[in-house]
């Protein structure tokens, strides 16, 4: 596959996933970038007929899955078929998300799911995940859980928000620590460890819960399976 990283791969990687939706399916709606394609694409389908709901991730996901005209519940309505999510980085069936600070709905809807398709472009495989892990606290407990991560031998980092003074906040009312643990040979003791913090509402190492991976490139998509 030739290597890419537009919008385009993106796109094909979306799309795929969406075309894995059949009629009568619960669909969990991912948050950011590549998800976004999916979600339009079913709302296309559903333009043409699929009868399908969706269970957002997130304000974000939530309000561009009503903009494509697809149909919303919860998981106290219903369970996902399937659910259709972005990654920040992937390593096999191990995942860095939470890059729109989403992860901890996200985890609830995907590990949910009968079946959890990932949708990314060829630029977030790698051998073993290096990128920081985003971890969502309670705001009490930012102190603490920054000092536990050092710990933990990672460099904590308040997120900053983007286009305003002050740091991210969840749509659960919640901070977001960005840890940096450099190359982490071991995600799911790393992930128990962080999960155990007091103060943590959810932290982004998603372990062994991909089903299968819609890696997308200038030329195709490729589906890796599990």
């Amino acid at each position: 596959m030739k290597r890419g990283g537009d919008d385009g791969a993106k796109r094909r990687a979306g799309e795929s996933a969406a075309d894995t939706v059949d009629d009568g399916m619960v669909v969990g709606l991912g948050t950011g970038s590549t998800a976004a394609h999916a979600i339009r694409a079913i709302g296309r389908a559903v333009d043409g007929g699929l009868d399908v709901a969706g269970i957002p991730t997130s304000y974000q996901s939530r309000a561009l899955a009503r903009e494509s005209g697809v149909p919303l519940t919860s998981l106290s309505e219903a369970a996902p078929d399937v659910a259709i999510d972005g990654a920040d980085q992937v390593a096999g069936r191990v995942l860095i998300k939470g890059g729109g600070a989403a992860h901890a709905r996200e985890k609830l809807v995907d590990a949910a799911a009968d079946r959890f398709a990932v949708v990314v472009d060829e630029r977030k495989l790698v051998d073993a995940l290096d990128a920081p892990v985003p971890i969502e606290v309670l705001p009490a407990a930012r102190e603490p859980v920054a000092g536990a991560v050092r710990d933990l031998g990672g460099d904590p980092d308040l997120r900053a928000a983007a286009n305003k003074d002050g740091p991210v906040v969840t749509d659960n009312g919640n901070l977001v620590v960005d840890a940096d643990f450099g190359r982490i040979e071991d995600p799911a003791g790393l992930a128990r460890e962080v999960a155990a913090l007091p103060g943590v509402v959810e932290h982004g190492l998603f372990v062994d819960l991909a089903d299968e991976i819609h890696v997308g490139s200038d030329d195709g998509v490729e589906v890796l399976e599990f």
